[in-house]
């Protein structure tokens, strides 16, 4: 057994957005590596393809699935019961669920503007301050999932941008505000990785096979990512192995964030 499955062993974590993308991966590898998982989603069928894949992977997983919208409050509260009502305590938040809605000052509507920040900031903010009292009692760490946007500027997605930015934001202040409760709390920063969220965003086929192309002058290894170059560092972040690591935001994004036009 390696040491980070050791870090596992026991210990509950709490994913939203686990029915697809970066939070199904995280999902199955935390499960896989022994974790107690309850995960989040809207799509109740998809939900249930992810508690059957972490089973036939390990065969005495403990995995909970609860159908919600971040954009409620109360979808929010619950998800956070059920995992203290299924597990009895809480050892590691991972805030993954996020969307993108394309637009600019000129274009983005107030409602869409609402919308973003309701699910990639205010659920944040609302689940982790739940949170808190359980990760300080078991010396928890916090995972949450940013964006090379929220280090960069990029122009058409200005929601998607400020809301990540808020995220690493929140990540630093929490981090220093846990510190002294031996609670941890980091971000990853992901560039473009190939999931359902940006065809969720409005881009048909032919654009986001344009947009895939084009990473490969965006990215410095050019090239997109892919879910498990992600999970795995989100495992990281919530293992033992990071254990002097926090407020940290750290780009996983193939050098996007280091680069510049020439």
């Amino acid at each position: 057994m390696s040491e980070q499955e050791r870090s596992f062993i026991g210990k509950v974590a709490l994913i939203t957005g686990g029915s697809s993308g970066i939070g199904r991966g995280a999902v199955l590898l935390l499960s896989k590596l022994g974790c107690s998982v309850a995960f989040g989603g809207r799509n109740k069928e998809e939900l249930d393809k992810v508690v059957a894949k972490c089973k036939e992977t390990r065969t005495d997983s403990q995995v909970l699935s609860v159908q919600g919208d971040l954009e409620k409050d109360e979808d929010v509260k619950a998800l956070f019961e059920a995992t203290i009502k299924e597990f009895g305590k809480l050892d590691i938040l991972v805030n993954n669920a996020g969307i993108v809605i394309p637009g600019t000052i000129e274009t983005t509507t107030l409602e869409d503007f609402d919308k973003v920040m309701r699910i990639n900031m205010r659920a944040v903010f609302y689940l982790t301050s739940l949170a808190v009292p359980y990760l300080i009692q078991t010396q928890g760490c916090i995972v949450n999932v940013s964006s090379v946007n929220g280090m960069r500027s990029f122009p058409g997605v200005l929601a998607y941008n400020m809301s990540k930015s808020a995220v690493d934001q929140f990540t630093r202040c929490v981090a220093l505000e846990l510190a002294s409760k031996n609670v941890r709390c980091n971000s990853v920063n992901p560039g473009v990785i190939i999931t359902e969220i940006h065809k969720r965003g409005g881009m048909d086929d032919e654009a986001y096979a344009k947009f895939l192309e084009r990473c490969k002058q965006t990215h410095a290894l050019g090239r997109p990512g892919n879910v498990d170059e992600v999970s795995s560092v989100i495992a990281f972040l919530a293992s033992s192995e990071s254990s002097f690591m926090t407020g940290a935001s750290l780009p996983v994004d193939g050098g996007r964030h280091a680069m510049c036009p020439r």
